[in-house]
Order: C-alpha cells, then structure tokens, then sequence
C-alpha cells in the first residue's frame, strides 16, 4: 500500500516538474532581432554590409535569415537550411549579395551587397526565423555618388546680360547646384533641369543670367549633400561680351520725357484757354440778353402808355411817337433823330 501511494506522488511530482520546464522551454525559443538604428551611408560602386542581430545571443545557423525590401516577396537575399536560396531573390540583387558568416553562432548576421547602385538605396527588412517564431527589424540605406565635374560655358547674350550654362552628371541622390560671384555672394536667381539616366543616376543643366559686367569670374559647384561632397568650377565672363549700352538711349529717354511733359503741358494749356473764352462766351450772352430784356421792357412801358409806333433792336433805328410828332432816332455819336410828318409830309430836322 504504501509503495502504491509512493509510487503515485513520484508521477504526480514529475508531472508538475514537467509543466513548469514547458515555459522555460518555450521562452528559451523567444529572441528580437535588431537593426542599426542610424542610416547606412553606401558609395557608388562600393560594397555595403546591412547588419543585424539577436537578443539575447544564439547559434543562428540553423535559422531562416532573410533580407527584403517593401514586401516579403522582394527578397534580397535569403538563407535557409544553411545555404543560399535563389528562387524568391530579386533579379537585381543576383550575383550581388551574400551572407557575411562569421559570427552567425553568437547571434549576429549580415548581408553584403556588391557592386552597390542607385537601386539599392531605400529601406530593407531582415527577418530571422526559428521554427515557427520569428522576428523582424527595420534598417535604411543610403547610397551616394559624386557625379562628373560640372563644366561651365558661355551661351550668348540675353535680357541685358550674359547667359551661362553649368552641367554635371553621374550624381546620386539629386545633388544641389548652387551659383556664387567673385566676391563669393549667391545668386539667388536661375533656372535648373534634372534628369535620370537608366541606371538611375542624375544629370543637371543651370542656367543663370549675369547683368553686372563687373562680377567678373562667376563659379558653379555641385554638392552631394549625403557626404558633403562637391566640385567646382569657375569661368572669366569679360567685359566686352556684355550687350553695350548705345549712347542714344539715354538721350532718347531724356527727349521722350521732355516731349511727354510738353504734350501734357500743352493740353493743360488748351483745355484752360478754351474753359476761358467758353466762359467768356457765356458772360457775353447773358449781358446780350439783360441788354435785350431791359429794351424789352421799356419798350412795354412806352406801349403802355401809347406813344411808341414801332421798335427796332438795337442795331437799327429807333422810331417813336410823341407830342402828335414822329420821331426816329439813328444810332450814331450823338443818337441824332429825325422827325417825320404824321402825314406823309418831309422829314424835318429836331
């Protein structure tokens, strides 16, 4: 009975031995994969290596280690049952990438890409795969290249100054064209073309328009901005090749002006006279007709009282009756006026 109850409790004791090793088991299976945190700067050309590792430590060369761009499928390179796997890799990574093994039992691995170009700049995932755990890490890649030197030429006159052209090419990224005087100060203004060749890189046309023929040697420089890398180049613009002023231009604008104010000066003046006599006019007309309205008056009041025969304006005779006599009157220096029978008898002087 007793080694019955024994041999029961050995089972129940090995039973929960086992249970808590299961945790400890499954956790030793848990790991995180990590990446550099900074960007990796690779040159043109150039071979690059993309690191990373797992925490905590462990023997990695039984795992599935893969490297890939923005889906899974991109592989760049993969490792899997201790060798290289072609299959699912890019055509643009074969024959270019490999897998750098020499630290794979203490956890850390990476892959190098030969020979780097303008495609491989960008981001990459590398997956690192136990049994069915896994786990991923982000890392980026930046590739620059120093393109050729830029080469500056005269194009001609224009707008009043002189066009220069800079052109460079075989830069990655996008590189920055910047234009500086003798005394060093930046034009601020001019024009830039960018283009993209097949294998990805940039070439680069600025254009700027020198008007002071004193600035003498002008520079463009093109600068990668990744390395701080850039080339210069410089070029004498002399004098002579700046469009000339004609001497009759400033001449003409002094004669144009001139002439501009006297038409102005001109239609004031017109304007004035004709508002004056137009003015004079009216004043005229209106003494005219209080003239012409006191006549008539006075002409009613003689009707009125019956000794006016006939009324004439005022330029011509006046004739008027009174006292049973005629009269009329001629205008002169004197206003002298004649009498007339009533009658049909002769005209007798007053």
């Amino acid at each position: 009975m007793e080694d019955c109850c024994r041999h029961s409790l050995l089972s129940h004791l090995s039973s929960l031995l086992l249970l808590f090793q299961l945790p400890f088991a499954g956790s030793a299976e848990e790991f995180v994969v990590i990446g550099p945190s900074d960007p990796i700067v690779a040159m043109l050309g150039g071979d690059v290596m993309l690191p990373c590792h797992l925490s905590p430590a462990m023997d990695m060369e039984n795992m599935e280690l893969r490297w890939f761009r923005s889906k899974f499928s991109e592989a760049a390179f993969i490792y899997q049952n201790q060798q290289e796997q072609r299959e699912e890799q890019l055509a643009q990574y074969a024959g270019r990438t490999s897998l750098v093994k020499d630290f794979l039992t203490q956890g850390e691995a990476a892959m190098r890409i030969h020979k780097v170009q303008a495609f491989d700049n960008g981001l990459y995932t590398c997956l690192f795969r136990k049994g069915n755990f896994y786990e991923e890490a982000n890392l980026e890649l930046m590739v620059a290249g120093v393109g050729s030197a830029p080469q500056v030429h005269i194009q001609g006159p224009e707008e009043d100054g002189i066009r220069v052209m800079c052109m460079a090419s075989g830069w990655f990224p996008k590189p920055q064209v910047q234009w500086r005087a003798l005394s060093g100060e930046k034009f601020l203004t001019f024009s830039e073309t960018y283009a993209q060749d097949a294998e990805g890189l940039y070439s680069v046309e600025a254009a700027l328009v020198v008007r002071d023929s004193s600035s003498g040697n002008v520079t463009c420089s093109v600068l990668n901005a990744i390395l701080g890398q850039e080339k210069v180049m410089a070029i004498f613009i002399p004098e002579p090749f700046f469009p000339q002023t004609s001497p009759w231009k400033p001449a003409f604008m002094v004669t144009l002006t001139v002439l501009t104010l006297l038409i102005f000066g001109a239609a004031y003046y017109t304007k004035r006279e004709h508002t004056a006599k137009q003015q004079e006019r009216q004043e005229w007309e209106k003494l005219h007709r209080d003239k012409e309205e006191d006549q008539q008056t006075k002409e009613k009041v003689l009707k009125d009282r019956g000794d006016i025969l006939v009324l004439s304006s005022l330029a011509s005779c006046v004739a008027f009756q009174t006292g049973g006599n005629l009269f009329t009157c001629l205008p002169g220096e004197r206003h002298s006026c004649m009498q007339l029978q009533l009658e049909g008898t002769e005209l007798l002087p007053e």
